[in-house]
Order: C-alpha cells, then sequence, then structure tokens
C-alpha cells in the first residue's frame, strides 16, 4: 500500500508523512509549549536534521533551547542535567528528538522537571507513578529519527541507575508524548547497522508481545502487522536508505511494536537490558542477537503462535524452528552478528548476569516462567552462539 500523510489518534495524537517536520511550531501551539527544551542526543546534536529542525522553531520566532548530553543508554544524571537545564531556562514543555535514548530522557525530563522528588521515586514499582504532581508534568512532543523503539508512544522510560548498574522504568501515564511527529525523511540519513539494529529491536517488541501470556488481541493483531512490515521493508530499508517508502513503513512499524508490548516483552528484553547497563551495548544490537535463542528456549510456549506467524509470512513449515530459521537467515542478510561473543562479551560474569536478568521488570511476562538457571543458560548459549544449549 503507497503510503499517504495521515493524523491519527492512536494511541496518541501522531502526525505522519514526508515533510512533517515543518509543521512543528504548528505542534509546539497545540501543546501549549512557548518555550520548549528540545532534547537529543550527543551525536545528533551537530548533524543538519537537528540544526534544521532548531531553524523551522526560529523562522515561526518560538524561543527554545537545545540540551544534548545524552549518550546511548541514558542515565540518571543526564535527566538531572537535562531537567537543571529545563528549569534554568523557564521552559515550559519538551521536544524528544532522535532515537530511544533521546525520547526516554526526554520524557523523563519533562516528568522530573516539576516535582520535588528525585528520579527513582517514579520508578515503575507499585503505584509509585501517584508520587507525581500530574499538574507539574511538561507536555512532550517526540519525533523518531530511527525506527526501531517505539518511544515516541510509550508511557515510561529505560534509565540507567549508575549507582547499581541497572536500568531501571519511569512509569507515568502523562509521560505518553502529547503529539507524535513521525516524518520518514528525518530516517533516511540512518546509516545501514543501526537501521538494521533498531529495526530488529522493534521486530523484537512485536514476537515479544505477540508471544506475552495473556488476552489482549488488540496487542496481538499489531504485534503481527509490525512483524509482516518489518519482515518485508526492513531488508529495503537497510540495502535502500534512501527509500522513503521503506522508512515510512519501518516508522511506523516501530511504533506498531511498542503499542503490542504493553501486554508484556520476556526473558530477551530482560537479558538486553542487563547487557546495556553492564557492557553499553547498543539496545537493539542485543535484542538481535539474543532473538533466535529467547525464542528457541521458550519453543514448548509458543508453537501455536508461531506456526501463526509462519503463515503469515508464508513459510512452508509451521513451526518455531521454521520461525528461528527464517529469522536467523533475515539476521544474516542484515549482517547482523550471530554472537555475543563476536560484540566482545565473554561468560564470565554470567551467574551475575542470570539474577540481574531475572529480576528485570520484563520478566514476569516471559512466554513461559523462567527462573535464573534459565537465564544463565540463555545468556551462554547467545555467547556462544549455540542455539542448542537453551
Amino acid at each position: 500500500m503507497q503510503l499517504t500523510r495521515g493524523n491519527w489518534n492512536y494511541p496518541t495524537r501522531i502526525w505522519f508523512g514526508d515533510g512533517r517536520i515543518a509543521e512543528l511550531p504548528t505542534a509546539c501551539k497545540q501543546c501549549g509549549m512557548s518555550k520548549p527544551l528540545l532534547v537529543t542526543d550527543e551525536g545528533l546534536a551537530d548533524l543538519d536534521i537537528v540544526r534544521e529542525t532548531l531553524a523551522v522553531l526560529s523562522a515561526a520566532g518560538v524561543p527554545h533551547r537545545l540540551f544534548s548530553d545524552v549518550q546511548g543508554n541514558p542515565a540518571g544524571r543526564h535527566v538531572e542535567a537535562g531537567t537543571d537545564v529545563y528549569r534554568r531556562a523557564q521552559c515550559d514543555g519538551v521536544i524528544a528528538m532522535g532515537g530511544g535514548s533521546a525520547m526516554d530522557a526526554g520524557k523523563a525530563i519533562a516528568l522530573l522537571a516539576g516535582q520535588d522528588r528525585p528520579l527513582w521515586d517514579f520508578e515503575d514499582v507499585g503505584d509509585n507513578w501517584k508520587r507525581a504532581d500530574i499538574d507539574s508534568i511538561a507536555p512532550v512532543i517526540a519525533i523518531p529519527t530511527t525506527a526501531g523503539t517505539g518511544s515516541e508512544v510509550g508511557r515510561a522510560a529505560v534509565i540507567l541507575d549508575e549507582s547499581n548498574q541497572s536500568k531501571k522504568i519511569i512509569f507515568h501515564p502523562r509521560m505518553l508524548p502529547a503529539l507524535v511527529i513521525s516524518d520518514p525523511e528525518l530516517t533516511i540519513g540512518l546509516p545501514p547497522n543501526i537501521t538494521a539494529w533498531t529495526g530488529v529491536d522493534a521486530l523484537v517488541h512485536a514476537l515479544e508481545a505477540y508471544f506475552a501470556p495473556g488476552y489482549h488481541p488488540m496487542a496481538d493483531g499489531i504485534a503481527v502487522e509490525a512483524v509482516r512490515l518489518i519482515n518485508h521493508w526492513l531488508p529495503v530499508a537497510v540495502s535502500e536508505g534512501d527509500n522513503v517508502e521503506a522508512r515510512g513503513h519501518m516508522l511506523v512499524a516501530a511504533s506498531m511494536g511498542a503499542t503490542a508490548f504493553q501486554k508484556g516483552l520476556g526473558s530477551i528484553h530482560s537479558l538486553s537490558h542487563v547487557l546495556g547497563a553492564l557492557y553499553n551495548t547498543h539496545h537493539g544490537l542485543a535484542n538481535a542477537i539474543i532473538l533466535p535463542y529467547g525464542l528457541t528456549q521458550n519453543s514448548a510456549a509458543i508453537e501455536v503462535r508461531s506456526a501463526h506467524l509462519c503463515t503469515v509470512l508464508d513459510l512452508k513449515e509451521k513451526s518455531t524452528s521454521s520461525l528461528v530459521e527464517h529469522l536467523l537467515a533475515l539476521r544474516e542478510q542484515l549482517g547482523i552478528p550471530h554472537s555475543l561473543q563476536e560484540i566482545g562479551i565473554d561468560e564470565s560474569r554470567a551467574t551475575e548476569i542470570a539474577g540481574l536478568a531475572f529480576a528485570d521488570p520484563s520478566t514476569p511476562t516471559n512466554a513461559m516462567p523462567v527462573d535464573t538457571s534459565d537465564f544463565e543458560a540463555l545468556f551462554r548459549s547467545a555467547v556462544r552462539g549455540d542455539l542448542q544449549g537453551c
């Protein structure tokens, strides 16, 4: 289906289409922002994509500030520094622009800016979110420049707590961006490897959501369509980086994956979160490497759903092993390593990593119950590149 512009209202307002970044001043006005803080990451800040976005605001007479002290795995200190800039500049909203790191940091800044509690008081545990002064949470406009995390449609942010090297989920319903500008042209300059890593991240979101236990047909339907779109369009986006149609479908699929995973995620994400905290691995790359090992370990619980996905993907055999074989071929086509060892991770901390992964918030919604021994087996298999070991 040919891409067309559209204004959608699920799960939040989304303005989709080529060139829609030009409408940012209108978006600011609609969201009640007269002096926004644009939050992006340090790698993006000096590129034309950010300079041109700031120029759009300047041309429309919208005063603004820039904060770009955000790294690949955003930490609490980045959020605190951005909050300080927001307060000192007397901003009244956040434009979160970039990949998942920048968007997560931006959403966390918008939450923290009006609070008198520390960031970790809003960790997604119990009803901690009720501690927030709702009226002081700043509005957020999210502008994704990668097609992966789907953070633009999420109500949470994954932030590294450096005091114990663990990733924590900061949550509040009001952290959901008020408006998303989803402009495929902003992703054109993404290198092939980052396109692949972020794209498989979106795929893992959809797969783990679909395989998560529980009854949620709406999430399931969105997840299945995201898998179909990514399977078709990700190789095109990687090999033809300037293909706007492929980029557009991937942006939509990334948002769909994140919409679906309100149902839950699983052990792949649990392990990936730990590796990001301990080794600063790219989240999408870690997910992409662990993917086939996680599905293989969960095979007993996902056979029926795997068979359905095989039908959707037009695979001859309908089984988890067939799905895994297809995904292995896709990974190879995308140039993704087969093992964690290939990116410099060994087994020396296997027991520690297993314990941390078991404690991750994604673990309870894994397709089947898992314990620390399962995580240790999963990690060792992913390090060695041994599908039989998990």
